[in-house]
C-alpha cells in the first residue's frame, strides 16, 4: 500500500470515529435532562424600595478612603476663598502691599513673597483656632463618631468665635439691615451669610488703618526732601530718587518688618 493510500484510510477512520462518539454522546444524554442554573436574586443592601442608596462610610463607621479623597480635593478648590474671606490673610496682606508702596518699591519684594508671608503669618495666627477645628470636627469624622453634617458643624464653631472676636458691631448691623434681617439676640445666632462679609469689612478697615499709620512718616521724608530740592532750584530732580534712600534707610533703622508684624500678631491678641 502506497504511504499516502495509507494516510488518507486513517484519516477516514479517524473522521468516522468522531462522528460516531458525537452521536451516541448526544444520544446518551436525555433532552430534558439539562444543567441547573442558579436564579438570579436582587443585592441585599444597596436598593430598598426601589431607591438605590450609595454608602460613604467604611465597614467600621469611618468615612471610606475614596470619600476623604473627594473632601480632600473639594477643600482645596475652595481654600482661597476660605482663606480670604474667613482668616487673617486680607489684614496681614493689604498691610504688606502698602508698606511696599509707601517705601515707593513698586516691585520689591515681589508679590510671591509678601503673598507667602501673608500665608504662613496668617497659619500662625489662626493655629489656635485650626487646632480648635481638628479637635472638634476633623478627628470625630475620620473616626466615625459623627457624620459629614456635624463635622461641618462642629467646624463652623471655632471659626464664628474668631471671626466674631474681630468684627465690629456697626458691621454686624450693617450687613444685617442689607440682609433686611432682625437683629441677633446674641452673638451665637448670627448667620454665616451674615458674620463673613462683615469680617472681611472689619478686616479691610482695620487694615487701611495700619497702612495710614505706616504710610505718614515715609510721607513726611518725602515732603522734606521736595522742599530742599525746591530751595536748591532742582526742581527738575525727581524727589523719589532722593527720598528713596532714607526711607530704606530709616526702615532698617527702626526694624520695620518686625515693628509690623508685631502689630499684626498682637492685633488678634497673640503677641507679648
Amino acid at each position: 500500500m502506497r504511504p499516502g493510500t495509507a494516510l488518507r484510510t486513517g484519516g477516514a477512520v479517524l473522521v468516522a470515529a468522531a462522528l460516531t462518539f458525537a452521536l451516541t454522546g448526544a444520544a446518551a444524554v436525555p433532552a430534558d435532562d439539562t444543567i441547573p442554573t442558579p436564579t438570579p436574586t436582587d443585592p441585599v443592601t444597596g436598593v430598598v424600595d426601589g431607591i438605590v442608596n450609595v454608602g460613604i462610610n467604611g465597614p467600621d463607621g469611618s468615612p471610606a478612603s475614596s470619600i476623604i479623597i473627594l473632601l480632600g480635593i473639594t477643600l482645596l478648590s475652595i481654600a482661597p476663598a476660605i482663606l480670604l474671606m474667613m482668616t487673617s490673610f486680607t489684614k496681614i496682606f493689604i498691610v504688606l502691599a502698602m508698606t511696599r508702596n509707601a517705601l515707593g518699591l513698586t516691585s520689591i519684594p515681589p508679590t510671591q513673597v509678601l503673598a507667602g508671608l501673608a500665608l504662613f503669618l496668617s497659619i500662625f495666627i489662626m493655629w489656635p483656632t485650626l487646632a480648635d477645628i481638628n479637635t472638634a470636627a476633623v478627628q470625630p469624622y475620620l473616626d466615625g463618631q459623627i457624620d459629614f453634617q456635624g463635622a461641618i458643624d462642629a467646624a463652623s464653631g471655632p471659626l464664628r468665635t474668631f471671626m466674631l472676636a474681630h468684627t465690629r458691631e456697626e458691621d454686624l448691623g450693617l450687613m444685617t439691615r442689607a440682609a433686611d434681617l432682625s437683629n441677633p439676640d446674641s452673638p451665637d445666632t448670627v448667620p454665616l451669610q451674615t458674620l463673613i462679609p462683615a469680617f472681611m469689612i472689619s478686616e479691610l478697615r482695620a487694615g487701611f488703618i495700619i497702612g495710614f499709620v505706616i504710610f505718614v512718616p515715609f510721607l513726611v521724608i518725602d515732603l522734606v526732601v521736595s522742599a530742599g530740592l525746591m530751595a536748591m532750584g532742582m526742581m527738575m530732580l525727581p524727589p523719589v530718587m532722593i527720598s528713596l534712600p532714607f526711607k530704606i534707610l530709616l526702615f532698617i533703622l527702626v526694624d520695620g518688618w518686625g515693628l509690623i508684624i508685631t502689630a499684626l500678631v498682637g492685633s488678634y491678641g497673640l503677641g507679648p
